[in-house]
């Protein structure tokens, strides 16, 4: 696996270490190393003992160096990696994070982190045998949560399995194989190399490329039958950015293609785009007490379309002139 020595990863190493170290008995660095590697967190002898070493004079850990290998543990009045000290508001933040990085993070991850998230909803639950806990806590994750933008889907039903291949693939830059069923009904079987994973409502999508192909496109999770991270390894390409991607409005079946959108809408149809603009040079012009118009630069997408059809006839005299990039 490559090493890429970024702060998140450093940050996400040294939890899982953190997490590892025991309270009675003590582990090694080889030990700890071999319980990464499990993990799918291949990390080399020296980097973990490096770490370690700043461990022991940061935080209440002992290191026996009475004889090699060293051995490290939490001391026995220590808190260790206890996070019942969360406040009733960085718990609440924990919960919804949990929400929201359930699809978008590595399954062994999210596993790995399920220990915090546990703690989390502990706090925020209250504990019956603890006269300090309130009500207030138990009802703070009822006073707040993410409401959908359009009608209320459930899920698709993903594969067993295909998540966790596919993250796997994606996160160590390794080819994929896949037996895939596409929205007709064809079924092929493929070798893409992940590039990215987005989640767009209740649905997540793989954006990849055809082995000999050089150019992306997008595959959803739930219509992968079967999944197999490869071996084999590749170079991530460096023009490849997901941001850009999103923003050319691939995900709304576009292609990158901008427009100046000009159209008409009912006042009370459209007031709400006074309030969230289409873009940052978008112009509104009162025509009367009912009508207004409403001009900006937007990519030229099928989900653009949608949305103003979803209008009906609260919208007229639409018309779209080609921007030059």
């Amino acid at each position: 696996m490559a090493k890429r020595p970024d702060t998140l990863e450093t940050l996400l190493l040294a939890l899982e270490l953190l997490r590892r170290i025991p309270r009675k008995n003590k582990i090694t660095a080889r030990e700890l190393q071999e319980q990464l590697q499990n993990a799918g967190m291949d990390r080399d002898l020296r980097t973990i003992q490096r770490m370690l070493e700043t461990f022991s004079e940061h935080f209440d850990i002992e290191r026996d160096d009475r004889s090699k290998p060293y051995g490290f543990r939490w001391q026995e009045a220590s808190r260790g990696m206890a996070v019942s000290h969360l406040t009733p508001q960085e718990s609440l933040l924990l919960q919804l994070a949990q929400e929201h990085l359930r699809n978008l993070l590595p399954p062994r991850l999210m596993q790995s982190m399920s220990g915090f998230f546990d703690q989390a909803r502990r706090n925020l639950d209250g504990y019956p045998d603890n006269p300090q806990s309130t009500s207030l806590e138990r009802e703070w994750q009822h006073k707040v949560r993410v409401v959908a933008t359009s009608q209320p889907l459930l899920p698709p039903t993903i594969a067993p399995g295909v998540l966790e291949e596919v993250s796997e693939a994606l996160y160590a830059n390794r080819w994929l194989e896949l037996d895939y069923q596409n929205a007709a009904g064809k079924r092929q079987q493929a070798k893409v190399m992940p590039l990215g994973l987005a989640q767009q409502g209740p649905r997540l999508y793989l954006v990849c490329r055809f082995e000999d192909f050089d150019n992306e496109r997008s595959l959803a999770l739930h219509r992968i039958r079967k999944a197999q991270a490869s071996t084999l390894s590749f170079e991530r390409p460096k023009e490849f950015d997901l941001a850009q991607y999103d923003a050319d409005g691939r995900f709304g079946f576009g292609y990158g293609e901008k427009v100046r959108l000009t159209f008409e809408i009912e006042t009370e149809a459209g007031f709400h785009l006074t309030e969230t603009p289409l873009s940052r040079d978008q112009d509104v012009q009162v025509l009367n007490g009912e009508w207004m118009q409403i001009s900006a630069t937007v990519v030229d997408s099928a989900m653009l379309e949608w949305w103003l059809r979803g209008f009906g006839e609260a919208v007229r005299n639409i018309r779209k002139t080609a921007v030059e990039s």
